[in-house]
């Protein structure tokens, strides 16, 4: 993502996202917005909710604010984004506050997220807020969470336009900065806490919060055009894969497997390979063979992984492991030691091993004993 406010053919969107109301996003992007402007960009708020925040509030000094649009409904006055003002105005920089929220009928759209669309699309750079809640991608996880329905929901599409930076807060400073008075009124507090803001609620939220921080950094280095020059895996997160072939064996090697990756909080990939005889799944794939296959897809469903059946070809069989370990990400490749042979025969120039050892680059490699 580009630097808000530089030239190029597209508009940039960055979301300050947070785990639940009252983290600090309006402040932190305000701080963001007061940054580009000492850097010179030509920056306006188009947009707050400051919640009568005192601290928040003075952000807003040396900004110039873009007076909200005002519509009228059902006998009351609602304030919105200008976006005819906004446009005329043209700064590189416009700052959108809530990206979640409704807008009331009348207005020029229906979503606040469509006013953000319209202002990227004419090319107008937007620094935005929103938490996790509503990212639609978590919506059904957020209100597992937390027990309660999620009104506004933001499309992924719009998401994945975007930079996501995550302001963090842990629970507990949380609900201290509740306590004190600083999210909600004091005769709302008491409520908030044994509900929405309840520990276990907050942890659930940031977890998904960072979740998905993770996996927007992800997206965007993949999609980078610096990502060709990056040699072997790359992304916020690393991925495990583990291949099995005995069936006997392939139990204790995918546990030992999956500990690696709970601990690193990865995704844990099983990879089997056919061979001449066994073909591919299908017709022709013999009995044998395909209860194998399912055995694999229960092993991996039972440890919440994928697996993966890779036609092996004319492939050497190293080969096949390490194009399959560069589609899915993997940093970690988990074998099982030949059990039948001379000491050291999985290094014959045939051994899949052997020609791992010769090309792995910033991949991992662990070969785990009969015994271990």
């Amino acid at each position: 993502m580009k630097q808000p406010g530089k030239s190029g053919p597209k508009a940039t969107l960055k979301i300050f996202l947070g785990a639940a109301p009252g983290v600090g996003k309006t402040y932190s992007m305000l701080r963001y917005a007061q940054s580009l402007k000492m850097q010179g960009v030509d920056i306006v708020v188009g947009y707050l909710e400051a919640h009568q925040r005192a601290e928040t509030v003075a952000q807003l000094d040396q900004l110039e604010v873009i007076e909200p649009a005002i519509t009228e409904f059902q006998g009351g006055r609602f304030a919105g984004v200008d976006i005819d003002a906004i446009l005329r105005r043209h700064p590189q920089v416009v700052v959108i506050d809530e990206l979640a929220h409704a807008n009331v009928p009348g207005s020029r759209n229906a979503k606040r997220f469509m006013d953000v669309e319209a202002l990227l699309d004419a090319r107008i750079d937007v620094l935005t807020s929103v938490n996790v809640q509503h990212l639609a991608k978590v919506q059904q996880e957020a209100e597992r969470i937390t027990g309660h329905p999620v009104g506004e929901i933001v499309p992924q599409s719009i998401i994945d336009r975007g930079e996501l930076e995550m302001v963090d807060v842990t629970p507990e400073a949380l609900r201290r900065r509740l306590r004190d008075g600083g999210v909600y009124p004091a005769d709302q507090v008491e409520t908030a806490l044994r509900h929405f803001f309840r520990r276990d609620r907050l942890s659930g939220l940031r977890e998904l919060a960072l979740r998905e921080v993770a996996q927007n950094v992800e997206r965007r280095l993949e999609q980078s055009h610096e990502r060709e020059k990056i040699p072997g895996a790359v992304g916020a997160r690393e991925n495990v894969l583990v291949c099995v072939n005995l069936v006997f064996r392939a139990e204790s090697l995918v546990a030992k497997a999956a500990r690696m990756s709970a601990r690193r909080k990865t995704d844990l990939i099983l990879l089997a390979v056919t061979n001449p005889s066994e073909k591919t799944w299908g017709d022709s794939v013999s009995p044998q063979a395909t209860k194998k296959w399912k055995m694999f897809q229960d092993l991996a469903d039972r440890y919440h992984g994928q697996f993966v059946l890779e036609d092996r070809r004319d492939r050497p069989l190293g080969k096949v492991i390490l194009e399959t370990a560069a589609r899915y990400n993997v940093t970690q490749i988990v074998v099982g030691q030949p059990r039948a042979g001379k000491p050291w025969s999985f290094l014959r120039r045939d051994k899949p091993i052997r020609y791992l050892l010769q090309h792995l680059d910033n991949v991992d490699l662990r070969i785990v004993g009969w015994r271990e």
